[in-house]
């Protein structure tokens, strides 16, 4: 029956085009529910159109550019699902298309450049830099973003703000030192003028947005009465905090509930360790004990015992009343335990050796530091450990080094898989046997049968 509905398009959802202000990297589900829709309720959002770029693949850009960029937002709780249309990306865009890229940037009108690149893109732009020296096209997200930024220079364009929307402390710091460590081999000239003139903004982003399935699909399509191919399912919450300096203008995001702060770090480590860190250890230790959603894992006692030991110690490292951990960690609670966002495990636990590093190392280290063995902290690396023996094709940026290190055996495996997190943990015997320990009484408590909890 849907397939005789008409398509979603600004035809069937009338929607003003704003013109394009914004560029985006990265464009994915979490960038639909997230920035595109703080941008749908600033209010001037008919000032700022976004035109987004995928990553690897073109096939959002391809489904959403037959949609006009609009798309539905499904907000999904206990008490219910509502449906909203976005319209704020404009133009959807395959991301090998660098000249549009360039033609964006190059333009005084673009204000903005917002990435949700993955944390690991940032580490691999520099292996563009012989093809910007070359003058052919690169292939990164960021060396792509530096070839913009060459041509803005070009068109003496004037000043913009790169907002990095990843999972990384002091992402801001994070982006810019990877576009620089782009432009300085490339053209020593460009990178002087991106220090003079590119603002570099860290956030902090929270929205939790499962993949969309068939039946989100057909449930849209019965409540909306168009077909959309695009949709994104989310939870009610949101939260984005900022800092830095927008020197060419920005959306009003605040009137969508933004915060924009001086120092971005106690935020930034809020929602790392305790959101993010928890996401880790259920990923690992729910999917051994046969869960495959968060909320099934958090129903589990054995994994929400190691979330709640690993937020104790956490949260002795986090300060400031206006953190409000308490009501933050209720908070979670009531967030992972919403049944009907269905938030899979195995999608959490890709990347492992980035995330953890960013994850457990900083609370492991100062729990250490402070006299405390950090068995939380040790318990997520442990699950991990453990996780990785059954699961050698886990996606993940150092998967050939995870691979090597899983060959070998007892301690010298955990030394070699901690290492690819924290040389200096991965030396201090002491730490390594305490991961060691905890990964094999992990396996001693995983149930015979997958499916049962504790």
């Amino acid at each position: 029956m849907s397939a005789e509905l008409p398509r979603l398009s600004r035809d069937v959802s009338p929607a003003a085009t704003a013109p394009v202000r914004m560029v985006h990297l990265g464009l994915g589900a979490f960038h639909r529910s997230h920035q595109a829709w703080y941008t749908q309720h600033a209010g001037d959002a008919g000032e700022w159109g976004i035109a987004a770029f995928t990553g690897r693949r073109p096939d959002a850009a391809e489904v959403l550019a037959a949609q006009d960029g609009l798309f539905t937002v499904v907000e999904r709780s206990d008490a219910g699902d509502s449906f909203e249309t976005v319209g704020s990306i404009v133009e959807a865009v395959d991301g090998a298309n660098v000249d549009r890229l360039v033609e964006l940037l190059a333009s005084s009108g673009t204000a903005v450049v917002t990435l949700t690149i993955t944390e690991a893109a940032y580490a691999f732009g520099a292996n563009d830099v012989p093809l910007l020296v070359s003058g052919e096209k690169p292939t990164t997200p960021l060396g792509r973003l530096v070839r913009g930024l060459a041509a803005r220079r070009d068109a003496d364009a004037g000043p913009l703000a790169i907002v990095s929307c990843d999972n990384l402390s002091d992402n801001g710091k994070v982006a810019r030192k990877g576009v620089l460590d782009i432009a300085h081999p490339f053209d020593a000239g460009l990178a002087a003028w991106i220090e003079a003139n590119v603002s570099f903004v860290s956030t902090s982003v929270d929205r939790i947005t499962p993949r969309t399935t068939e039946a989100d699909l057909a449930l849209v399509a019965e409540r909306c009465g168009y077909r959309d191919e695009a949709p994104v399912v989310t939870e009610p919450f949101h939260n984005w905090v900022l800092s830095g300096d927008f020197p060419a203008g920005r959306p009003r995001w605040e009137d969508a509930g933004a915060v924009f702060v001086d120092a971005i770090e106690p935020y930034e480590n809020r929602k790392l360790w305790l959101l993010n860190g928890a996401h880790s250890i259920l990923a690992y230790a729910g999917q051994l004990r046969g869960h495959t959603t968060v909320a099934e894992a958090l129903a589990d006692a054995v994994c929400r015992d190691a979330v709640e030991e690993f937020w104790e110690e956490a949260s002795r490292h986090l300060s400031g009343e206006e953190l409000r951990i308490p009501e933050y960690r209720a908070a979670l609670l009531e967030r992972f335990g919403n049944s009907r966002i269905a938030h899979h495990l195995a999608q959490i636990a890709m990347d492992a050796s980035t995330k953890l590093r960013m994850r457990a190392i900083p609370v492991l280290r100062a729990e250490r530091d402070a006299g405390r063995s950090g068995e939380g902290a040790a318990r997520m690396i442990a699950v991990w450990v453990a996780f990785v023996a059954g699961n050698p094709g886990l996606q993940d940026p150092q998967s050939d080094a995870v691979a090597e290190a899983s060959r070998l055996s007892g301690v010298e495996r955990t030394a070699a898989l901690v290492a690819l997190l924290d040389t200096g943990l991965a030396g201090d015997p002491a730490v390594v046997e305490l991961i060691q320990k905890l990964s094999a009484g992990f396996a001693s408590v995983v149930p015979a049968k997958t499916g049962t909890a504790a």
